[in-house]
This record gives C-alpha cells, structure tokens and sequence, in this order.
C-alpha cells in the first residue's frame, strides 16, 4: 500500500487572547499590574501604550473579559453605540481612529455615562499629534503606561509559543539557533511566523535555516 503523505494545513493568524496564553514578562509587568486593579484607575480611565505586537489588545481583551467590556477597533470607530456597557469600553489602537472628532465624542460619552475606558496606542497618548485642543487635552487626562521593548526570555517565549500554536515540533536547539536570526519586535516575529508558516506548507513541512533566512531577508521593516 503506497505510503500516503502528511496533510499539512494553514493555521489562522489570528492570535488567542486567553488569559492563560498571555506572556507574563518584566517588560509587561507594570501594565499588568494596572489592568488587575481597575478600581484604582484614576477617573475611570487607563491607557496601555507600546510597540506593535508588544501584548497591548491582549491585556485589553483580558480587561474586558473581567469586567463585562466592549472593545472597538480604532480603525473601525465609527458614530456612537446606541449604549455604553456597564462594564466599560476599549478603544484599540487610537492611532487609527480615522476620524478625532469621533474619538472625542466617544471618550465624552463614556465620560458621561461614568463607564471606564482603556485605550491603547502606539506611543504615548499624549504625545500624539492631534488638531482638537479639546481631545489632545481628554489624552492627557489617561493615566498611561508602557511596555517596555522585550528581553529575550519573552522572545523565547513567544517564539515557543506561535511554535506551538501551529502544532510545529522543532528541537530546543534549533530554536535557539534561529533565535539571533529573528526580529526584536514581537510584531515582526508574528508576521515572521506567518509567513514561515505559509512557506514551509510549499517546501513540504520542513523548516530549514536557509527558509528562515530566505524569510528574514523579505520582512519588511514596518509590518
């Protein structure tokens, strides 16, 4: 009976955020001691900046799971919900908010119904440039902490872990080889991933170092 090949299947890029499946690091550690104490935010608000791909929408969903939150994308804010959830909003990625004055109207909102808000952002929120003086002043108000960039264990980590997501069984030692090859930026080393993970299903399954250089060698800068 001829010997019939491994089916190999794409896995979705989308990332898990289960709490359990959450990084705990240094480098994540003051953040996550805001989101665990909600009651202390100061005026109801909290702002979690940081790199992409640092854990930021993850401790987000993490939030909003505890207490009976809604998140909206920023890219996608658009009007303003019929009503606002007890349990408070998030607001991911203000940077892409496409429109401020639909962002400050949202952050008035829930400033009315006395809801908490968490915010993230790339940098900073109140270093971000805006043409409202009014919302540039409501981002000032958020008590903002940051992620820190990531020490190698979390990288180690996170590599293990979009590893096993994807049910790869590579030997420790040939994690530890690559590891200097890969990026710093955990977004970077997502989309690394991604992209190893569609180009090992064409070379048949194997993951070799001359894929992974292949792969590095077309990463863009800014995924």
């Amino acid at each position: 009976m001829p010997k019939v090949p491994q089916l190999l299947l794409p896995f979705s890029d989308e990332p898990d955020y289960a709490e359990a499946d959450f990084i705990h690091a240094e480098s994540n550690a003051a953040a996550r001691a805001w989101i665990a104490r909600p009651s202390e935010w100061p005026e109801r608000r909290l702002a979690i900046w940081g790199e992409a791909g640092c854990g930021k929408t993850h401790l987000m969903r993490i939030w909003a799971g505890r207490v009976g939150a809604d998140v909206w994308a920023g890219a996608a804010l658009r009007g303003l919900p019929e009503r606002l959830p007890a349990g408070g909003i998030g607001i991911d990625d203000i940077d892409f908010v496409p429109d401020e004055t639909t962002l400050f109207h949202w952050l008035n909102a829930a400033r009315d119904a006395q809801v908490p808000v968490l915010i993230t952002s790339q940098a900073p929120p109140a270093r971000l440039p805006t043409q409202l003086p009014d919302l540039a002043s409501r981002l000032r108000a958020f008590t903002a902490v940051g992620i820190d960039p990531p020490e190698d264990a979390l990288l180690r980590a996170l590599l293990a872990h979009l590893l096993s997501d994807r049910q790869w069984r590579l030997d420790l030692d040939v994690q530890e080889r690559i590891l200097p090859l890969l990026p710093r930026q955990p977004g970077q080393l997502r989309e690394f991933i991604a992209r190893l993970d569609r180009s090992q299903l064409a070379a048949g399954g194997r993951v070799t170092l001359a894929l992974v250089k292949g792969i590095l060698a077309e990463l863009p800068s800014d995924p």
